[in-house]
């Protein structure tokens, strides 16, 4: 059974949606940092999953994230996908590097 966050959107078949988080605009001591030099954002929380792949026998792959966990993402590649007015990236399961785990 797939699970999301959105009643408009399911992900297919083992695609992740994710919404990155905020860059951050200060430096640790205080200094307002300027968009080119904030760097890309490499964490993100899932808001949607895929039901899964199936492998070459026909069985259910289950996903290895679920709804609400943090993630850490390749730094390049995903598809922006716009939902609600908000910016969106849906990567396949296998190319998410790992969770965050509290």
């Amino acid at each position: 059974v797939a699970k999301f966050a959105f009643r408009k959107f399911l992900p297919m078949f083992d695609r992740v949606l994710v919404e990155r988080l905020a860059a951050e605009t200060m430096s640790k001591g205080g200094i307002m940092l300027p968009e080119k030099a904030q760097g890309k954002v490499l964490q993100a929380t899932v808001v949607a999953v895929g039901p899964g792949s199936t492998n070459q026998k026909g069985y259910l792959t289950p996903m290895s994230v679920k709804i609400g966990e943090k993630v850490l993402l390749p730094e390049y590649g995903g598809t922006k996908v716009h939902l609600e007015d908000k910016e969106y990236f849906l990567f396949r399961d296998a190319d998410i590097l790992g969770k965050y785990v509290e």
